[in-house]
């Protein structure tokens, strides 16, 4: 893999991840933009302990444009985009409209392909093993940056989930905290030690997982992924690596050889859950990993913690999507109409033949 770091006409960064190390990348951004300003908070909610992000600025982001006038597609004469090159393979690059930056943190944007009709899931192994290690860089190089104290690397695709920008990417965020989600999960793996005599919790959830398989939805020889025994969306499915490593840069190479294969499988079967014929299932895909710094003081230590992917969609059934009404938005209590071991199984039905 060849990275090739350049800088936008504004000042934002800009990087291509290239397959061969002979690519030359020299194209400038000749669009003429002003100096990139941002304006971001985090405020802290007293009663709930969570973080809130105030962005004004991001009313004004790109709202659906034609995809001739994508933005993420390569630059052509007449069209300029915020690839300045005319083709690539992969690009990340910082967010113009962040909800996190400088002191509060980054925002950057993964573009999987310059093909936009493409997904995800139409890529090549050759493909998703040069995302994965985009992937893999960006955690290792924000770790690096004073603000950041955890890295999610994610990827939201579909109307019904939100996304504004056809064109197949993704996002990866460089929290100034450690997010609520994290913080539930270290308070668990704290308290199983305690409660086991220092037994990991994730380690035991997939040990469990595998030895009953009726949640399993496929298994490799270096992953697993299974639809947990609590799954809060109709179609969730979490891929963990055999071997308990803390983020993506730990990642061993045999697991990270096998991914690309059993990842893409993963996304194909959601695209056939609903319709044989592989319609585009909308999804939210993100990576779980440690914190950094001193998180942990008196708990588990960063290694504890298991590098693992969560993959969801938000639709129920054809037609029908999963809202998050009062009791899901008001009081965090999840139901879903969809048994695990019944999606589980949905999920090997439409495996590839």
């Amino acid at each position: 893999m060849k990275k090739t770091v350049t800088r936008l006409a504004d000042g934002r960064e800009l990087l291509y991840y290239d397959s061969r190390t002979d690519t030359v990348r020299d194209a400038v951004d000749r669009r003429p933009l002003d100096a990139a300003r941002t304006v971001s908070e985090i405020r802290r909610d007293p009663l709930l302990g969570d973080h809130v992000a105030v962005a004004s600025h991001r009313q004004g982001r790109t709202y659906h444009p034609p995809a001739d006038a994508c933005p993420l597609c390569p630059s052509r004469e007449g069209r300029l985009s915020e690839i300045p090159a005319d083709d690539y393979e992969v690009v990340v690059f910082e967010n113009r409209f962040p909800s996190l930056a400088g002191d509060t943190g980054r925002c950057e944007v993964v573009c999987f392909t310059a093909d936009h009709e493409a997904s995800f899931a139409d890529l090549s192994e050759e493909q998703a093993a040069l995302v994965l290690a985009a992937w893999t860089d960006r955690t290792a190089e924000l770790a690096r940056l004073p603000a950041v104290r955890q890295v999610y690397c994610f990827e939201n695709r579909g109307a019904e989930i939100g996304v504004t920008l056809g064109h197949p990417h993704g996002q990866i965020y460089g929290y100034p905290f450690v997010t609520p989600r994290t913080e539930a999960m270290l308070r668990s793996l704290a308290e199983h030690a305690a409660r086991t005599g220092g037994r990991n919790l994730f380690d035991e959830v997939l040990a469990e997982e595998r030895s009953k398989a009726d949640r399993v939805v496929l298994e490799g020889e270096h992953w697993t992924a299974f639809v947990p025994r609590a799954a809060r969306w109709p179609y969730e499915v979490h891929l963990y690596p055999h071997r308990r490593v803390p983020d993506l840069p730990a990642l061993g190479a045999e697991a990270r050889e096998e991914f690309p294969r059993v990842y893409l499988e993963l996304l194909r079967r959601f695209d056939r859950i609903f319709d044989a014929a592989g319609s585009a299932t909308p999804y939210v895909s993100g990576w779980h990993q440690a914190p950094f710094g001193d998180w942990a003081e008196g708990g588990p230590a960063r290694g504890d913690f298991a590098l693992h992917l969560e993959l969801f969609t938000v639709r129920r059934t054809a037609g029908k999507l999963k809202f998050l009404a009062g009791s899901e938005s008001g009081m965090s209590v999840w139901i879903n109409d969809v048994p695990p071991e019944t999606a589980a199984e949905r999920l090997r039905e439409v495996a590839s033949r």
